[in-house]
């Protein structure tokens, strides 16, 4: 890297960015756009003072950290959409709180419960076949039931 920072100058802080920022656009995780932003924090500072090389990596580094840590906030769940579907993609938690009729009894914990067309394992008190059961809980893909 000795030989290669002298031999861009200023330059290579603003060819690192722009290759970071490609690498971004290329494959989209939104991490590389803040080394992206170091590198050309680096590449204002190095415009206007001579520095050696390493302490333009020092720089780089320390400016990295602290655009990632100044981004976490932005990222957190706080900031995102709320959807007027929050279980789209995760029906099984739209079960909870509703009641269904048992299609299999449930033996030592364990039954069956048929859904829209879908059997479900379920788990709870013993009850017999055809029992009016209100799911609870979901744990993992099964569904934790009560007697109506």
């Amino acid at each position: 890297m000795k030989e290669l920072v002298p031999y861009l100058g200023n330059w290579f802080w603003w060819i690192a960015a722009a290759i970071l920022l490609f690498m971004e656009l290329v494959a989209p995780g939104v991490f590389l756009i803040w080394l992206a932003l170091a590198a050309a924090s680096v590449g204002v500072i190095a415009y206007f003072m001579a520095l050696p090389w390493q302490v333009e990596a020092l720089l780089f580094a320390v400016f990295a950290v602290i655009y990632v840590y100044l981004a976490r906030p932005w990222y957190s769940r706080a900031h995102l959409p709320t959807s007027d579907q929050p279980h789209l993609n995760q029906r099984i938690y739209a079960f909870v709180g509703k009641s269904f009729v048992l299609s299999e009894p449930i033996v030592n914990g364990k039954g069956k419960l048929d859904i829209e067309g879908t059997r479900w394992d379920v788990l709870g008190p013993d009850l017999a076949r055809g029992a009016t059961v209100k799911v609870t809980a979901v744990e993992g893909m099964k569904l934790r039931v009560a007697e109506a």
